[in-house]
């Protein structure tokens, strides 16, 4: 029989179960329609999203993870001993043990609102670190955090770990928002390190949001087939065209559905028009240079203290510190 492993627990914070349909008729009753990017993350788009990142034109996860493998040890160096590490969306597991190997923290509290994507890589990675105390937490990152107590006498101070640039996922205004919060959580003396993806061509972007093998076409159009099963509703996947673009005005990758005609959708007595090349908003990416990250983060109340960014340039990891 196998050992049952102690310092792993679970905590399920998730949200009511009707957040989904309040969430999808409220972005569709918007004059500009949209659905939150949370909800790409069902078991079949967290499958999805591992596939983009082994594809040739999605330079991001590459990036990151070469980074990780050359200077993990630079970043535990200045989380330094004693961490409680927090994990906001604990999507490739990878750099996470780059990053616990070097740090060995006294605790490990990933929060993913993906379910099976949680379990999965905690039961993986506490089968690695036994000497780390695990509290995995199901819960929406995107909302206000309230996380369980965890309070272990060897904890100096709580780090926040963000990978992967899902900080360009909320706008400027909720990143902010998002920072301060987290700010509250972490407490006088903590610290975060925070992926970022870097401004680059639009050649270079474009490419890795619309992958010629049309698996990102695919991701994109799997929140409308998950929309059909959980909330009986009617869209039709073959009337509607992923489209994704780089707006330089606001420094982000839009990704959109467009609606190939004039067509009606019904979700559980709610009917929603579609105009002939009506686009429905899937996800914001944000893409900053390394100075107006730093500049964004003092305005939140970090220190920037140090940057790590790969050897070609495209993405960033920085170290923010907390007065």
């Amino acid at each position: 029989m196998p050992r049952k492993r102690t310092h792993l627990s679970f905590v399920d914070l998730r949200p009511p179960l009707n957040s989904l349909f309040a969430d999808v008729v409220a972005g569709l009753s918007a004059p500009r329609k949209s659905i939150p990017p949370k909800y790409f993350y069902d078991a079949r788009g967290c499958e999805l999203f591992n596939a983009i990142c082994e594809l040739p034109e999605y330079y991001l996860t590459r990036a990151e993870l070469s980074l990780m493998r050359r200077r993990a040890t630079d970043m535990a160096r200045a989380l330094g001993p004693g961490c409680a590490l927090i994990e906001i969306g604990c999507g490739n597991s990878e750099k996470t043990r780059l990053l616990l190997q070097s740090l060995a923290p006294v605790a490990f509290v990933p929060v993913d609102i993906a379910w099976e994507q949680l379990e999965s890589s905690c039961d993986a990675l506490s089968r690695e670190f036994p000497r780390v105390r695990f509290i995995a937490v199901r819960a929406d990152f995107s909302q206000p955090l309230a996380l369980p107590e965890f309070n272990l006498p060897k904890v100096q101070r709580r780090a926040l770990y963000f990978p992967g640039s899902t900080i360009g996922n909320f706008t400027r205004e909720e990143a902010a928002a998002f920072l301060r919060h987290m700010a509250t959580l972490l407490g006088p003396g903590g610290a975060a390190l925070i992926g970022v993806d870097l401004k680059k061509s639009r050649a270079v972007l474009e490419a890795a949001y619309n992958d010629v093998q049309g698996v990102t076409a695919e991701f994109n159009l799997n929140v409308l087939e998950r929309i059909n099963r959980e909330l009986q509703s009617d869209f039709d996947l073959s009337r509607f065209r992923h489209h994704a673009f780089y707006n330089e005005q606001q420094d982000r990758i839009e990704m959109h559905l467009v609606s190939l005609a004039r067509q009606f959708v019904n979700i559980s007595g709610n009917r929603f028009e579609f105009a002939e090349g009506e686009t429905l908003l899937t996800e914001y990416s944000y893409k900053y240079s390394v100075e107006e990250f730093q500049l964004f983060a003092a305005g939140a109340g970090y220190w920037p203290s140090y940057v790590w960014t790969d050897e070609a340039g495209l993405f960033s990891v920085h170290y923010l510190a907390l007065p």
